[in-house]
């Protein structure tokens, strides 16, 4: 047996051509395996080994348990392309020390796109709808925008086509490459608009975004039109929600709570601005819920979360947020319980239009001090004949860094 410390886990990205797509030390280390864990396909592309082979388990946690069981025999995992890149590596390196592990990568799927394209693989947003709802792709869904997309079957290209044709993108350009790399490599294109094609299920999928004169046009950067949110009058207006979220300033991965969601503007907008963030919405009523799901699949973040339930005794159990907003349910309770589960240089904020909340916020300031910002808003509309400025309601907001 080796120590603990030793690599004894080589975890192997393999091409469609199979064990002619590996290099010298990744073919050594698989030959030497005890052990070889991969998917049938790739079993099938992996002939002749004296290792015993081992079907890859699911649900994706018994594979780890399985890892952990054979730590120390020397074990090879096959997966395809770059392992660390939309694959298995990464989440094997969170629950197996990376020590014990060699990583042997081959050349992605996007890598491979790109050269049959001819595209700059810098200049393309590489995004993966594999096991994920497909809607994950539209925040990045702009005129002349180039997308590579891992897809999660046959059935893939045809609901993208979909999506894109009712948001006015109907003359993008899709190319389905499949089998990059191997003997059945194929590439079929046509336009999202009226897109019938049989595809392989095993491809990459790559679109050229082309707005036709409806397209609807929308930017990451926070402060969406009020209207593309169905809403019950309970929504953070566009202009104070651009306010609110530069101050919880959005991060990779981080975790928003946003407490009183309604029809869940926040959430959903800091879900769009970062990589990987993600947001739970807490709002006591159930039709709420269910009007920030709907809003949060059309607008690309089908990851949005919401709990039912009153500020503070909801929080209870809820993982600890790299930033809190609180838009509904403000009470110094609430605020002070926020606080204390908030991460170090996790971000609070905010906001009230009542004086009974502003008294909240003034009192929270006082005492723990932060920043305190009056937005006032006036929007133009028509008076009589002519325009004039009808103002909004003035928000008090109140933001602390946690230090």
């Amino acid at each position: 047996m080796t120590s603990a410390q030793t690599p004894w886990l080589n975890i192997i990205g393999m091409g469609d051509n199979g064990l002619d797509s590996l290099l010298p030390a990744a073919r050594a280390a698989l030959n030497a395996a005890e052990i070889v864990i991969a998917s049938d396909r790739l079993h099938d592309l992996a002939p002749g080994l004296s290792a015993e082979r081992v079907t890859w388990p699911s649900p994706f946690d018994a594979l780890l348990g399985k890892l952990r069981a054979l730590r120390g025999r020397r074990v090879a995992v096959l997966a395809t392309g770059d392992p660390l890149w939309y694959s298995v590596g990464a989440r094997i390196g969170r629950d197996i020390d990376t020590a014990e592990i060699v990583y042997h990568p081959q050349l992605s799927a996007f890598q491979l796109a790109c050269a049959r394209l001819g595209w700059s693989l810098a200049d393309v947003e590489t995004l993966t709808a594999h096991g994920r709802p497909p809607e994950q792709i539209l925040p990045f869904v702009a005129p002349g925008a180039q997308l590579l997309v891992l897809t999660a079957g046959s059935e893939t290209p045809t609901q993208i086509a979909r999506l894109l044709t009712d948001r006015g993108y109907g003359p993008s350009v899709l190319t389905v490459l499949a089998h990059l790399g191997g003997v059945d490599e194929s590439r079929t294109t046509g336009l999202a608009s009226g897109w019938a094609r049989d595809v392989p299920a095993f491809h990459v999928l790559a679109i050229e975004c082309v707005a036709d004169s409806g397209a609807q046009v929308i930017s990451r950067v926070p402060g969406l039109p009020d209207d593309m949110f169905h809403h019950d009058g309970k929504i953070t207006k566009r202009e104070v929600r651009a306010v609110t979220l530069s101050k919880l300033m959005p991060q990779r991965g981080a975790l928003l709570w946003d407490v009183g969601a309604g029809c869940g503007s926040i959430g959903i907008e800091w879900m769009r601005a970062a990589p990987d963030a993600r947001a739970i919405g807490i709002d006591p009523r159930e039709d709420r819920r269910d009007m920030a799901m709907e809003n949060a699949m059309a607008l690309g973040v089908p990851k949005f979360d919401m709990v039912l339930g009153h500020a503070p005794a909801v929080f209870d159990g809820l993982p600890a947020p790299d930033a809190v907003f609180i838009g509904g349910g403000l009470s110094m309770p609430a605020a002070q319980t926020a606080l204390d589960v908030l991460k170090p240089l996790g971000r609070l904020v905010a906001n009230a239009v009542t004086l009974e909340s502003e008294a909240v916020l003034l009192a929270l300031h006082a005492r723990l001090g932060g920043e305190l910002t009056r937005i006032s808003v006036a929007r133009a509309r028509p008076v009589g004949t002519l325009t004039g400025w009808g103002p909004m309601m003035p928000v008090t907001q109140w933001s602390l860094l946690k230090r």
